[in-house]
């Protein structure tokens, strides 16, 4: 793994994260460390090398006290290159030449610490001479942009923890508390850096960063991928597929997939805990019902996690305060173990749609020789519940699996069938890479709401298919049964839409190309304020053996005419006060739709006419009916806000007038 240096890769995946949304490139933009390792070591010594920008102030291990104070980036670069080169090196074989002015080495066993007045200036500390304790404290409330762990020890406590609790002994006396933190990021690529609470503390502080468990997962997942492989060829060289010598070469060619597929889940994983900090505070009940949710099933002990009680959660939405990086990790991990399990205990490793996510898992020079082997590796049920969890939860963050199942009533199992059906027909994935793909080149603000108004269509056409009976059922069938249509909605929507409608499709289509993404990925997100509806069209042409083209118009011009489209808007707008809040308006929205779809159905059957309007055709001889309607609708339009019981009337009288249609 230290050839790899896969660990600090996936660490460095989150940092590159904090510093994006701080509005910094640091493979491009200088800035400045102080780290706990040295560069022998795995974590510290990669970490280290992984930006030519770096410019590492002071770092200190075991044995020394590395600090220099205004650092060349590419001279301090290639001699941290040369030290990590050098078998079992240590700070003591830095070139002394190549240190600052007043900078230096010293060995931590010293009495003391000679202070320049370099030294002074940086660490803010008086007299001529220093503990090495003293000093080392010093280095970690430093103000500084990045502090790198990548060496053992616990540094960091929250105010209201005692050494004690951070169960260090050795370092009692360097520790500091998390209110003296000076540094804008954490990178914790080595394990227990700073206490859980430690964390939280900082991150409620304004301090970017993640947890130990997220930061340095990669070397895990690296030895999952590794140990899977090593079972596949082995089935391959049983099976007489594979000769025993191709084996050890077929590894080293594949050691840098293996690599690109870890540091990817990093990213994802990064990218899920900024979604969610991004819904943070306006969704914390969904994260407070899902917490007290996974103590009721016995699954989560909320104080030894160290989230939230129920009394600080309604103090942090009082103060319009969100949950932290560190407390969503949590929650994203409890999510996915209980997605996992779900999974495992279900038939949804046997679908064999989901053969392909099984095939994703593997680097792909074995994806096509080895299909056979896969379908017999003794671990498939598992890889595959593990590659829908991850992508269902890290696309759709920890709550959406249980919101799901309490708004439709179905299971983990169907939830995950629904998902992927919904991400398949929509072509999800590639509308995602295409995101990744101009990475740091948008801004990160564009690229959290691109993938909030993809998360927000995935989840409303998840929910639409686990609501309508048995479409979850079987992926492949359903996957069948929509993409067409939705291809052709694609193409047609323009024309189906209002002409305002049309010009602000448009417009978005424009700007997202001079953006630099491509042309189908802008005509996908301009369309999606109107894709909502995909499902609902498609079926109305599947029941009245139309064209798409027909149910679309039809349905979009009676949207018009009825405002249901600023009804839906209103639905939106309601404010959301804990669970039975966000279910009623979850049932309001799903009633809407399927009311305006009926309407549309009914309006097309007496449509005789190739230019007739199809509200009009259905109006014929219900005239009073329609006419009312408008008026209230009308009226409503005029009010400045809505509540729930006004937009029930709303929703109410237009299936009322779908019964009338329907007598």
């Amino acid at each position: 793994h230290k050839k790899m240096g896969i660990t600090a890769r996936g660490a460095w995946e989150g940092v590159k994260r904090h510093f994006r949304e701080l509005g910094k490139d640091i493979q491009h933009q200088a800035f400045t460390v102080v780290g706990v390792g040295d560069m022998s070591g795995d974590v510290f010594g990669n970490g280290m090398l992984l930006s030519r920008q770096i410019r590492l102030l002071g770092a200190f291990d075991h044995r020394h006290v590395f600090i220099d104070p205004n650092p060349d980036p590419d001279a301090s670069w290639k001699e941290r290159r040369r030290l990590f080169d050098l078998p079992r090196s240590s700070w003591a074989d830095y070139d002394a030449a190549l240190i600052s002015e007043g900078g230096g080495i010293w060995d931590r066993r010293s009495k003391t610490i000679p202070l320049s007045p370099q030294v002074q200036k940086l660490l803010g500390l008086k007299g001529a001479t220093a503990a090495p304790s003293d000093v080392m404290q010093a280095m970690l409330r430093l103000d500084v942009e990045l502090l790198w762990f990548g060496g053992i020890g616990t540094y960091v406590k929250s105010g209201d923890e005692s050494h004690a609790d951070a169960g260090d002994r050795a370092n009692d006396a360097l520790r500091i508390g998390a209110d003296e933190l000076r540094c804008r990021v954490v990178g914790e690529g080595a394990n227990l850096g700073m206490t859980q609470r430690a964390r939280i503390e900082a991150g409620l502080r304004g301090v970017r960063l993640n947890t130990d468990f997220i930061d340095n997962s990669a070397g895990v997942d690296t030895s999952d991928h590794e140990v899977n492989i090593k079972i596949l060829l082995n089935l391959a060289i049983a099976g007489g597929a594979l000769a025993p010598g191709e084996r050890d070469d077929l590894l080293v060619a594949m050691t840098d997939e293996v690599a690109d597929l870890v540091i990817f889940d990093n990213y994802r994983q990064n990218l899920a805990i900024s979604l969610m900090r991004a819904l943070s505070i306006d969704r914390i009940g969904a994260k407070q019902h899902f917490v007290r949710w996974l103590e009721q099933q016995g699954l989560l002990d909320r104080q030894l996690e160290f989230l939230p009680s129920e009394e600080e959660f309604n103090e942090r939405r009082a103060r319009g305060l969100g949950l932290t990086r560190p407390e969503l990790a949590v929650l994203l991990a409890y999510s996915k173990i209980h997605a996992y399990n779900s999974l495992l205990d279900s038939a949804v490793p046997e679908d064999p749609y989901l053969s392909k996510e099984l095939a994703l898992y593997f680097p792909t020079p074995l994806r096509e020789r080895f299909a056979n082997e896969m379908q017999a590796h003794p671990l498939r049920r598992e890889i595959i519940a593990t590659q829908v969890t991850n992508s269902m939860v890290n696309r759709m963050g920890a709550t959406f699996v249980l919101r799901m199942q309490e708004d439709t009533g179905q299971s983990v199992a169907e939830v995950a069938k629904a998902y992927t059906i919904a991400r398949e027909v929509l072509r999800a994935r590639e509308l995602w890479a295409e995101i990744d793909r101009l990475g740091d080149s948008v801004d990160f603000h564009r690229q959290i709401d691109l993938l909030l108004r993809i998360w927000n269509l995935m989840r409303n056409m998840t929910r639409w298919l686990l609501n309508a009976p048995g479409a979850a059922s079987d992926i492949a069938q359903s996957v069948e049964r929509y993409t067409g249509g939705f291809e052709q909605l694609l193409q047609v929507l323009p024309r189906a839409v209002s002409k305002a409608d049309a010009v602000q499709f448009q417009n978005e289509n424009r700007a997202l190309q001079s953006l630099g993404y491509s042309e189908a990925f802008a005509q996908i997100i301009s369309q999606l304020p109107a894709l909502v509806a995909a499902f609902d069209i498609i079926e109305v042409a599947f029941e009245l053996d139309c064209q798409v083209e027909r149910a679309a118009k039809a349905y979009f011009s009676i949207g018009e005419q009825l405002h249901l489209k600023w009804l839906a808007e209103q639905i939106e707008k309601l404010p959301v006060e804990g669970r039975w809040h966000a279910h009623a308006r979850g049932v309001l929205r799903d009633e809407l739709y399927a009311q305006h779809r009926a309407l549309t159905a009914q309006a097309l059957r007496r449509c005789s006419k190739p230019k007739q309007d199809p509200l009009q055709a259905w109006a014929e001889g219900r005239e009073s009916a329609l006419s009312y309607t408008q008026t209230m609708f009308g009226e409503m339009h005029a009010l400045v806000s809505m509540d729930y019981p006004t937009v029930s009337v709303g929703v109410r009288r237009l299936s009322q007038l779908v019964a009338i249609g329907a007598a």
